[in-house]
């Protein structure tokens, strides 16, 4: 007798991809209902590693209201992004070469994210490892988008994950945006 016949084994994931919970061709093909779900459910910890974060604000009405509660109930809101006025932002402002450029997109984050600087538990730091890759936690689901070549961030590709074993994918990228946090320099600190 076989205990995992491979018509099973074809149909439920028993090794390390079963913490892939959805593939996305492309990241505005993710529906914002999962992205309003995850925010909404998170208890304990949301970042926001993005290098310009700038869709955010265009796809979810209310953001900052929204976290702004989540962390006056002890949620901590962290959010990475690129510097504006780096090398590493003028030269990808190069490579995208579209009309709404990096730096700016970086700061109408950074405007919207002003309204939320008193806050307790909320968080910006500027960091420029993560150009090619973006990641975003919900306490122990995350959506992760590696950037291809010459697309924006939307046009790549987007890994929904849930935590479900150590040391597995989810592990793996909560300890790279941690590393890119604990490298990145406060942005609310002034020059």
């Amino acid at each position: 007798m076989t205990l995992w016949p491979d018509s099973i084994r074809a149909n439920i994931k028993t090794g390390p991809d079963r913490e892939v919970q959805a593939v996305y061709p492309h990241r505005s093909a993710c529906p914002k209902s999962v992205w309003r779900r995850l925010i909404g459910a998170a208890k304990n910890n949301i970042i926001f590693g993005g290098y310009t974060n700038y869709f955010l604000w265009l796809e979810h009405p209310n953001l900052a209201r929204a976290l702004k509660q989540k962390a006056q109930k002890g949620c901590t809101i962290r959010f990475l992004l690129g510097d504006p006025d780096s090398e590493v932002t003028r030269r990808r402002e190069e490579i995208e070469d579209v009309p709404l450029t990096v730096s700016t997109r970086i700061r109408i984050t950074l405007a919207e994210l002003d309204q939320l600087k008193d806050v307790p538990g909320i968080q910006v730091r500027f960091g420029e490892e993560h150009i090619a890759m973006s990641v975003f936690q919900f306490d122990d689901e995350m959506l992760v988008t590696p950037h291809l070549a010459k697309l924006v961030g939307h046009d790549s590709p987007l890994l929904h994950l849930h935590r479900l074993q150590d040391d597995g994918l989810y592990d793996r990228f909560a300890y790279h945006i941690n590393e890119l946090w604990a490298d990145g320099r406060d942005a609310w600190a002034g020059p």
